[in-house]
């Protein structure tokens, strides 16, 4: 009895008692969905909705380890360049390595990935913990040297995946499908669920959370600050690092421009989905949401003439101004 009375006094009575930030980018998400079929019924189409879930895959991927990064006070501006760092990497090993097996040899070339997204995480975690480096520096400061280095290792130009027969081995992975569902899109669904559950389920989560909403309120009460955000950046490598396993069979090369401004639209994801960027709040459904609002204005873009689709990246800038607005308007008025 008095469990079912606590239900109910919990329950939201009046539209004020909602959380509007929780809910405002499904809401977003609908509209959108119904411009686009006003401004071209194609838009709604099954093909055209699996096509721009797809591509919204690495950013939709990538966010969600910015969510855990921003939702624990931190920042990162490396993602893009850590994705051309690893992927540029990967395919080197996979051209070099002396490995007969081609399935063998992709397996090792996806472990390697993995491990170099967990360890350039790990080395900006460090620096912003250990080296008590502001977040927005240091990963201003590994942005140039991840993209240094992928200059580096492609003088200037292009590093491609030569052999044949492992492109044709690896490229399901992004192409392919699960029950006619495309393999990015269940990357996306079974990335997020398992984020979700160690955000929302684990004590690590909690931390996070406890993390970002006040840092000297969670020191007091045990937590290590430094490890809780160390690990932050590191799901955020491992998040970048599944970016890349998806990316390098798409296109099957990678240069000194892959990944530009990637940082900017998985941050603007984040944002629209909801997540605090002071930190202390984090929504991974949210986040998925914000990934596919921005993929889907590009796309409405590209199918009416409305708006040209080379103003792409101000639209994006312009999202997250408004987003920052909408959220501090939200703040106020709790």
């Amino acid at each position: 009895m008095t469990t079912a009375a606590t239900e109910t006094a919990k329950a939201p009575k009046t539209s004020r008692d909602w959380d509007m930030a929780a809910i405002a980018p499904f809401i977003a998400l609908a509209l959108l969905l119904v411009l686009g079929y006003f401004a071209n019924p194609n838009f709604v189409s099954v093909a055209n909705i699996l096509n721009v879930i797809t591509r919204s895959a690495f950013i939709a991927i990538i966010a969600l380890g910015a969510t855990y990064v921003i939702s624990s006070g931190g920042l990162d501006l490396s993602v893009g360049s850590m994705v051309a760092f690893v992927a540029s990497l990967m395919i080197l090993f996979l051209n070099a390595a002396p490995i007969a097996d081609p399935m063998m040899l992709l397996i090792a070339g996806m472990l390697l990935a993995l491990l170099l997204g967990a360890a350039c995480g790990l080395f900006n975690g460090l620096i912003t913990t250990v080296g008590r480096i502001e977040p927005f520096i240091a990963t201003l400061g590994t942005m140039g040297i991840y993209r240094g280095l992928t200059t580096w290792l492609s003088q200037g130009g292009a590093i491609t995946l030569r052999d044949r027969e492992l492109q044709a081995l690896y490229r399901p992975v992004y192409f392919g499908d699960i029950f006619g569902v495309p393999v990015p899109i269940v990357a996306i669904f079974v990335t997020a669920a398992i984020a979700a559950f160690v955000l929302y389920r684990t004590r690590y989560g909690r931390h996070v959370i406890a993390v970002g909403s006040n840092e000297d309120v969670a020191r007091y009460s045990g937590i290590s600050v430094r490890k809780v955000r160390t690990i932050a950046y590191i799901i955020q490598g491992l998040c970048v690092a599944v970016a890349v396993l998806l990316y390098v069979p798409r296109l099957g090369s990678t240069s000194a421009t892959t990944g530009i401004l990637w940082e900017l639209q998985a941050i603007t994801a984040v944002v629209v989905g909801g997540t605090a960027l002071r930190g202390g709040v984090g929504r991974i459904w949210g986040t998925v949401c914000g990934a596919f609002i921005l993929e889907i204005v590009g796309n409405i873009m590209l199918l009416s003439n409305f708006v040209s689709e080379y103003l792409i990246g101000a639209i994006q800038g312009a999202i997250i101004i408004i987003a920052m607005l909408v959220q501090r308007s939200l703040m106020r008025r709790s």
